[in-house]
């Protein structure tokens, strides 16, 4: 019996040990998620203020003029952009974004991946592990894996440059970012986007035929409608592609902060039912120990 309540001493050292870690990790995660979430706070306003302002211009221009990063093509070869955290231990955080990519190739690009034209661009160490295993046919970009630890919006800007130019030269189709868009500490969604080509407002068009009073907007255009979209619409790209990623980071601290607080919870319930186990087997242990001394005197006296 006493290698038995040793086992468990055991256990409870070791779940102890564990509940420390899960708890430093919660500081740590809430600590980084409250700078993450002024981050994207502040960015995701701009962000879609610039990305509104860029439909309402297209809008308006009813079919003279255009944009080169605005032109479709059939789709031949695809890229497809990945962000991700580069740790884990954040819950079903990564798996629900590689899963909503792995579903979009499917629906989207399944034809394409089987001709060997879908290519991968990985922000964060776990999408790049989730893929290679998955699609060995495909080129596989890590070069700016690490900047999910860090996004400093040059580096980001570097990737958007590289996509449009790609896009621009006609490397690539399409380009497709999936990402985690941040709501709160406990809720993240993944979501894929077009990148590239830019989308055309379609939906903003029926908005205008609907309602002319209130979207029939008399646009001056200085320098010209090309030239202007020629310099606008890279800007609104490195800046969507800015808050792709810090959407991203943000969730991955929230779902990190909140595994670990359930960690945290089941490591003190098991700790509890192991104390129980240990009091029950001692008690079997003392009662054991007085049946054999009441039993030795017993024979003694006989």
């Amino acid at each position: 019996m006493s290698g038995a309540l040793k086992e468990v001493r055991d256990r409870i050292s070791s779940v102890k040990n564990t509940q420390q870690i899960t708890k430093a990790m919660k500081m740590v995660s809430a600590s980084k998620l409250r700078k993450a979430q002024q981050a994207i706070t502040q960015m995701r306003p701009y962000a879609d203020r610039l990305d509104h302002m860029l439909k309402n211009i297209l809008s308006n221009l009813d079919g003279d003029g255009g944009t080169v990063y605005g032109v479709e093509r059939p789709v031949t070869k695809a890229l497809i952009v990945v962000v991700t955290s580069n740790r884990g231990l954040a819950g079903a955080f990564n798996t629900n974004i590689n899963k909503e990519a792995y579903n979009l190739i499917e629906e989207q690009f399944s034809e394409v991946e089987a001709a060997g034209n879908l290519d991968f661009l990985f922000v964060g160490k776990k999408g790049a592990d989730f893929f290679k295993r998955r699609f060995s046919k495909s080129n596989f970009n890590r070069d700016y894996v690490e900047i999910a630890n860090s996004p400093d919006f040059e580096e980001i800007a570097e990737v958007a440059n590289f996509l449009m130019e790609a896009f621009k030269n006609g490397e690539y189709d399409s380009i497709q970012v999936i990402y985690s868009k941040f709501k709160n500490a406990a809720t993240q969604t993944p979501i894929a986007v077009q990148y590239l080509p830019v989308a055309k407002p379609t939906e903003l068009a029926v908005a205008k035929k609907e309602k002319k009073e209130t979207s029939n907007s008399d646009y001056i255009f200085e320098p010209g409608k090309v030239e202007l979209l020629e310099h606008l619409v890279p800007s609104i790209l490195q800046t969507s592609l800015h808050k792709f990623i810090l959407d991203t980071v943000a969730g991955e601290h929230g779902a990190r902060m909140t595994a670990m607080d359930k960690a945290t919870e089941n490591a003190q319930e098991m700790l509890g039912d192991l104390k129980k186990t240990y009091n029950k087997a001692r008690q079997e242990a003392i009662t054991k120990e007085l049946a054999e001394i009441v039993g030795g005197a017993a024979a003694l006296e006989g």
